[in-house]
């Protein structure tokens, strides 16, 4: 019985491997997975809408925003599923698209255009949103009201407080993750529009002076409003190196160079234990990178920024880039995530999609710093060619994309099978185009349980994805597996136009 139990189980096992290798072998249009990654950012859009909107269900929303306290802060995006603006993640995934353009805008083709149209939607928000000095505005919206109703964007009536930080309640997180938007931003926009661009640049220098000045974490004052939702759990240190770090390579001014270099160390021992609301957490390290830790980011970044420098803490960002690449080798003797046994990277927390699209991107970027500078990824006896990063970031594309065991794509209207229930308000809902009249708070409570596919497709969307038995319920309730996020579509905007670059 035990022997016929071993040869079952070979069969199963051999079975899933030919699943695997077989989903493996299929081919993706990654240029049309780019232009759907970028388009999924018009679905997410607040304020007025302009005429070239292209994602028609979506109609005008919080047009008021601000206007109780007497400040336009109409426009940005909201973060996910819900109707909140969360400028935190706004801000990052607002950096981490004008990265991608600056890394691999070749790559984007005639979708080029859109992609600085999503960037720009973001700026011209943050622009408003730090036009007055010594405040930065960081959120709009109640989220434990708006958490409470199932209702679209456009007939939003929960409450749109504002909240900022300030002198006295300062924000180092959020304003110099903003700043690291605005100097990365600049740079984009620089060829095109140079006024722009330099407006962008001179508004990253004040508001990250004003982080720096006023240094103090957000949530401090603001925790019962931005806690759990986006809490700052690593310290606000990695990001005031982040926004030097784009500062510097916006600049090329050596007063944020020398910030970087003389901080870094900050940023190192912030990865000790944090007590937030009475809860132990342990900070940001070497290889972590999202909308909260930047440390990864800081290392990849300014490895190629100061690969040609020598100095005190010039070598420290390259090896620290090094030993994260080493954590996410599958042959390396220190990795440190897991993969599904359909391959796809894993990290503690919730909307796992996020770390395999933010390190996906940062592989590809790295492997490319690699190829111009000769160098190779020593993990002890393991070497890590740039060849080697660009494989593993691929075998995370192709997986999203539908090269998984359920042979089924995470992006909304990729491929023949994609998420139809998705965690998202707007999309659940009848659009106003199909029913004009108001859906209140509870009005839209049907539509949440309805097991019926979304009436409108989100299209672009990646949502959270599968657990790591590479399962997935396509469910509305769960959150964790079924709602889209700004800043799991952002990075891989990169990634998408890295191979499709490589595949035309």
């Amino acid at each position: 019985m035990c022997a016929v139990q071993r040869i079952v189980g070979l069969v199963v096992a051999v079975m899933a491997a030919m699943v695997i290798r077989v989903a493996c072998s299929q081919s993706h249009d990654y240029g049309d997975a780019l232009s759907k990654s970028i388009l999924f950012f018009e679905g997410q859009r607040s304020g007025k809408l302009p005429s070239s909107q292209r994602m028609t269900w979506r109609k005008d929303s919080a047009l008021r925003d601000g206007y109780e306290i007497g400040v336009d802060l109409v426009g940005g995006y909201y973060d996910a599923g819900d109707n909140v603006k969360f400028n935190f993640p706004m801000a990052f995934s607002t950096t981490m698209l004008a990265w991608s353009v600056l890394e691999f805008g070749k790559g984007m083709s005639s979708d080029l255009p859109h992609a600085l149209d999503a960037i720009r939607w973001a700026t011209d928000y943050f622009l408003k949103a730090t036009s007055i000095p010594g405040f930065v505005f960081v959120q709009v919206g109640d989220p434990y009201g708006d958490h409470n109703c199932w209702e679209r964007p456009e007939d939003m009536d929960t409450p749109r407080t504002p909240f900022a930080v300030s002198k006295q309640f300062p924000g180092s997180e959020v304003s110099a993750e903003i700043a690291a938007a605005l100097a990365a931003s600049a740079m984009v926009f620089r060829p095109i529009d140079l006024k722009y661009s330099a407006r962008l640049l001179k508004r990253a220098r004040m508001v990250f002076g004003f982080a720096d000045k006023y240094q103090g974490s957000y949530n401090d004052s603001l925790g019962p409003w931005v806690c759990p939702f986006y809490c700052d759990f690593s310290g606000y240190e990695d990001e005031l190196v982040w926004g030097a770090a784009w500062l510097f390579k916006a600049t090329k001014q050596p007063i944020y160079r020398n910030y970087v270099v003389q901080n870094i160390n900050k940023v190192e021992s912030s990865a000790a234990v944090k007590y937030i609301n009475g809860v132990s957490y342990l900070g940001g390290s070497f290889a972590e990178f999202g909308w909260d830790s930047k440390h990864a980011g800081i290392n990849v970044l300014v490895s190629k920024l100061i690969m040609s420098m020598s100095g005190t803490g010039s070598t420290l960002f390259i090896q620290n880039a090094d030993k994260f690449i080493c954590t996410l080798l599958p042959e390396s003797p220190t990795i440190s995530v897991s993969y599904s046994p359909g391959g796809l990277l894993f990290k503690p927390g919730g909307s796992n999609m996020q770390h395999a699209t933010t390190l996906s991107f940062l592989l590809v970027v790295y492997a490319r710093y690699l190829k111009l500078s000769g160098r190779v990824v020593h993990c002890g006896n393991v070497v890590a060619s740039p060849a080697r990063l660009v494989k593993l970031a691929k075998g995370q594309v192709d997986y999203i994309l539908g090269s998984n065991p359920l042979s089924m794509s995470y992006m909304v209207g990729y491929g023949k099978k994609f998420p139809q229930r998705i965690h998202h308000r707007g999309s659940s809902l009848p659009s106003v185009g199909q029913h004009p009249k108001q859906i209140d708070c509870k009005g839209g409570t049907d539509y949440y349980y309805s097991k019926n596919p979304n009436p409108n497709l989100l299209i672009g969307a990646l949502v959270g994805g599968p657990d790591i038995n590479d399962s997935y319920a396509d469910s509305r309730e769960d959150f964790v597996q079924s709602e889209p996020t700004t800043y799991i579509n952002a990075p891989f905007v990169g990634v998408l136009a890295y191979f499709n670059s490589r595949s035309s």
